[in-house]
C-alpha cells in the first residue's frame, strides 16, 4: 500500500500550495498589487503539470481501475473524481490567462480572477478530501495483495518516461522559480509574514488541519531558576521548524518539557489543538510525540532489533513488523548489525539507530535533540540528509541543533534561543542571511 502513502504526500503538497495561492489572493486584493500574480501563474502551471502529467493518471489508470472492478459501491466516486480530473486542466488554464492579465496590469479581471482563484483552491481541497476520506479508505479495506503489486510498482516506477527522474527535475526546476520570485517564502514549506514574522501560513479550522504543535508562553524552572520565559513556538503539518542557539539557552529545556520530561510551570503546549501541557510523558508518547534525545541514549546492552521493539512499545505488538522493515529500509547499515548490541555501533550508526527508534512510535511531531553532536562531517551530511527525507515524507520535525548553518538551510522557519527566550524568528532562509544570525551562530 505505498502508493496511499505516495497519494498523501502528493496531497500535502499541493494542500500547501493552496494555501500559499489563497494568502498570496488576499494579500493582493487588501493592498492592490499585481506583481504577486506572477508567481500566481507560475504555482498555477506547477500544478497543472503536476497533476495532470504525473498524479492523475496514476490514480486513474492503476488505483481508480482496480478499485471500481473489485467494488461497485465506489463507481459514484470514482466517477466524480476522474470528472474533475478531466475538468481540472481547463479550470486552471482559465484561471492562469487571468493571472497573465493581471500580472499585466489590466484591472477590468481582477474581480474574476479572484472569484475564480478561490473556487479553484477550494475545489482541490474538497477534491483531496473526498478522496482521502471515501476512495482511500474503501481501496485499503478491497484491494487484493495483487493489486496493490501492481499499484505500488507503477507508483515506485523511477524509469517511467512520463514520472520518472527528468520529469521531476523539470517540477523541481520549476518550484525553485517560484520560490525565488514569491515576495515571501509562503506555501511550500514557508510561511507569511504578518502580525508573527514567524508564523507559519497555516490553514484554518474551516479549510485545513490546524498546526500539530502550538506553544504560549511556556515557562519552566528548575527549583526557583526559570530556564523558560514565556516561550511562543507553532510547527505546522509536514514543516521542519529549526531552534538554534548557544550552549545553556534552554533548547534542550525546551524538547523536555514538549515531551513531558521536564515539568511546565505556566503557559499551554497544544497539540493537534489538544492541551497536553500537564499530560504524563507516556500519554504524550502514545498522542504521537516522539523524541531523539541529545547524546543518542541508545540501550546499549539490547539488540538493534531489541531497540526499535522499543519504540514501539505503546503500540500494538503484531502492528509493528512492516515499520521494522521500513526502518531497515532507510538504514541498511542497521540491517547489517540488526542482531548486534547497539552499545557496538559508531557513534554514527547510534544516531541513526536513535531517529529509527523514535519514527517507530509513528510520531506526529518528532523532537530531534542535536543530531549532529560529535560526528564526523561525512556523517553529519548524511544524518541531515535523512532529516530531509523524513520532512520530505510529511513528518512535522523540531529540530534542535547547535550546528545553524545547516539546521536552517533545510528549515522552513527558524527560531533563535537566548536565555530560555526566542530572540528572533523568521523563515529559514532569512534567518541563515540575517547578519545577527550570522555573526552570532554562522561565525561569519
Amino acid at each position: 500500500m505505498e502508493a496511499l502513502d505516495i497519494i498523501r504526500a502528493e496531497h500535502r503538497g499541493m494542500w500547501r500550495l493552496t494555501t500559499a495561492l489563497d494568502t498570496i489572493g488576499q494579500d493582493m486584493e487588501l493592498s492592490g498589487s499585481s506583481a504577486e500574480a506572477q508567481v500566481v501563474g507560475l504555482m498555477l502551471a506547477y500544478l497543472n503539470s503536476y497533476t495532470d502529467r504525473m498524479h492523475h493518471p496514476k490514480e486513474d489508470e492503476c488505483l481508480f481501475r482496480l478499485l471500481r472492478a473489485r467494488s461497485p459501491q465506489a463507481a459514484a466516486d470514482i466517477e466524480q473524481l476522474q470528472a474533475e480530473h478531466r475538468e481540472g486542466p481547463a479550470q486552471l488554464a482559465a484561471l492562469q490567462a487571468l493571472a497573465e492579465r493581471v500580472a499585466q496590469g489590466d484591472v477590468e479581471p481582477r474581480s474574476a480572477f479572484f472569484e475564480k482563484l478561490h473556487q479553484y483552491t477550494g475545489d482541490l481541497r474538497s477534491h483531496i478530501r473526498l478522496e482521502e476520506a471515501t476512495v482511500m479508505p474503501l481501496a485499503r479495506r478491497t484491494l487484493t495483495g495483487a493489486d496493490w503489486q501492481e499499484i505500488d510498482t507503477a507508483f515506485l516506477d523511477n524509469d517511467d518516461p512520463l514520472f520518472g527522474v527528468n520529469a521531476r527535475a523539470e517540477f523541481a526546476a520549476l518550484r525553485a522559480r517560484i520560490v525565488a520570485l514569491a515576495p515571501d517564502p509562503i506555501g511550500l514549506g514557508g510561511a507569511a509574514a504578518r502580525t508573527n514574522p514567524a508564523a507559519v501560513a497555516t490553514p484554518t479550522q474551516s479549510t485545513a488541519p490546524p498546526a500539530v504543535l502550538e506553544i504560549k508562553a511556556l515557562t519552566s524552572h528548575y527549583g526557583r531558576i526559570q530556564a523558560l520565559h514565556g516561550v511562543d513556538i507553532e510547527v505546522a503539518d509536514g514543516q521542519l521548524v529549526a531552534l538554534v542557539g548557544a550552549n545553556g539557552a534552554g533548547k534542550t529545556t525546551l524538547l523536555r518539557t514538549i515531551s513531558g520530561v521536564q515539568p511546565a510551570s505556566g503557559g499551554s503546549i497544544r497539540l493537534q489543538s489538544k492541551e497536553i501541557t500537564h499530560m504524563s510523558p507516556d500519554k504524550r508518547v502514545r498522542a504521537g510525540i516522539c523524541q531523539v534525545p541529545e547524546g543518542r541514549q541508545v540501550f546499549g546492552p539490547l539488540s538493534i532489533d531489541d531497540n526499535l521493539h522499543l519504540g514501539a512499545f505503546t503500540r500494538p505488538k503484531g502492528d509493528i513488523s512492516a515499520d521494522i522493515e521500513r526502518m531497515y529500509q532507510l538504514f541498511p547499515i542497521l540491517r547489517e548489525k540488526r542482531q548486534l548490541p547497539a552499545g557496538t555501533l559508531s557513534g554514527g550508526q547510534q544516531q541513526m539507530l536513535a531517529m529509527a527508534r523514535a519514527l517507530m512510535g509513528r510520531p506526529r511531531l518528532l523532537l530531534l535533540d542535536e543530531p549532529s553532536m560529535g560526528l564526523a562531517p561525512l556523517l553529519v551530511d548524511e544524518v541531515f540528509r535523512i532529516v530531509k527525507d523524513l520532512k520530505a515524507d510529511g513528518i512535522a520535525i523540531l529540530l534542535v541543533e547547535q550546528n545553524a548553518h545547516a539546521a536552517l538551510s533545510i528549515a522552513d522557519v527558524g527560531y533563535v534561543m537566548e536565555t530560555g527566550s526566542i530572540t528572533l524568528s523568521g523563515p529559514g532562509n532569512e534567518l541563515l542571511h540575517n547578519e545577527r544570525v550570522k555573526q552570532a551562530y554562522l561565525g561569519i
